[in-house]
């Protein structure tokens, strides 16, 4: 065998394994995506949203306390994270170019978003819910502001270094102040991408389980107080999948159909948006 014929042979392999592997890849991906479309969809009915869990054992019931809760839990998580990931990321791409710190900051933002989330569940828990002595949907609220805040910053980071920097010469000559140029003209320009960035970030916290497991925990009545242990979907779905009762199984279903329509729904409008950005 000559060397072309050998080299032509490894190729073919090679070609022949990554279609394999790409193909299985999707053949789970839309297994498991149409397992929980099939039986979430027939799960999904008005007591899903308007009632509270029955007793254990008991059929019906449904999940308006996790559905609150997730959302209470979230719309903290973005007050806090998104405003202090959009500063950093404005920090470490204006101000502090060519910096050690700047440097630190952003090589510890990627070990964050490359962290496991329990780590930062354990993490609040610690200076949080033990100090406080309870678990909260606050506290919960500041864990998945963490996980946001690192891919944030990073998103921020990049999409204001493609603004031009005669964009914001323009602007000195005018005689604006830097604070002004990054409000009115950086922002203005990169206003997409930062909104991307949130999605993305907010996507990604909305199906986090672990985190809030050792922080917002659970609870089986609505309430609306975040400084009380409170309900989430994520952390419902984990409990009531591993329950032995059938109804828990199917309240599962449901949750996880409106969780995995939900994200669809936020990572198409994110890559719509990117695309309108940059004529992908």
């Amino acid at each position: 065998m000559n060397h072309l014929k050998k080299r032509k042979i490894i190729n073919l392999i090679a070609i022949s394994v990554s279609i394999f592997t790409a193909f299985l890849g999707i053949f789970w991906l839309v297994f498991i995506i149409a397992s929980v479309l099939i039986k979430g969809l027939s799960a999904l009915n008005l007591s899903l949203f308007i009632n509270d869990p029955a007793p254990p054992g008991i059929p019906g019931g449904g999940l308006r306390c996790a559905f609150v809760g997730q959302a209470i839990i979230t719309v903290i998580a973005v007050v806090i994270g998104v405003p202090a990931g959009i500063l950093g990321g404005t920090y470490l791409a204006e101000y502090g170019k060519d910096k050690r710190i700047s440097s630190l900051i952003s090589t510890l933002a990627d070990m964050m978003m490359s962290f496991p989330s329990i780590v930062v569940g354990v993490f609040v828990y610690t200076i949080i819910v033990r100090p406080m002595g309870h678990f909260s949907g606050f506290a919960g609220s500041i864990a998945l502001a963490i996980i946001m805040i690192s891919i944030i910053v990073r998103t921020t980071e990049e999409t204001l270094r493609l603004i031009p920097w005669e964009m914001r010469e323009a602007a000195f000559a005018l005689g604006a102040p830097y604070y002004l140029v990054i409000k009115d003209v950086v922002y203005r320009g990169a206003l997409k991408g930062l909104f991307t960035g949130v999605l993305l970030s907010i996507a990604r916290v909305s199906v986090e389980t672990a985190p809030l497991l050792f922080t917002s925990f659970n609870n089986s009545f609505l309430t609306l107080n975040p400084n009380q242990p409170m309900s989430s979907l994520t952390v419902t779905i984990y409990q009531y999948a591993m329950g032995p009762y059938p109804s828990w199984h199917r309240l599962a279903w449901g949750a996880s159909f409106v969780i995995v329509v939900f994200i669809l729904i936020f990572n198409l409008l994110g890559r719509w948006v990117i695309s309108r950005r940059y004529d992908l």
